[in-house]
């Protein structure tokens, strides 16, 4: 009983800290009169590439500032 428990336990803490959780931030652009401009939300992968590459406003790329919850 001991060595299951101990089993169980062990799969529950890896599974637990193997698994990556998903990290979202809110995102906007400053417009040219300095107005915010909310693009939304945005996780983990789109998140970095919105982060690095900016967001492309009719031609414009913009810088993106994204924060937490």
């Amino acid at each position: 009983m001991k060595a299951l428990f101990i089993t169980t336990l062990s799969f529950c803490l890896i599974s637990l800290f193997s698994c990556k959780k998903s990290e979202c931030h809110d995102c906007h652009y400053d417009d040219a009169a300095g107005a915010e401009v909310e693009l939304g939300e945005y996780c983990d992968d789109e998140l970095e590439a919105i982060e690095a590459s900016g967001y492309n406003d009719n031609g414009t790329i913009r810088t993106v500032h994204c924060h937490g919850h």
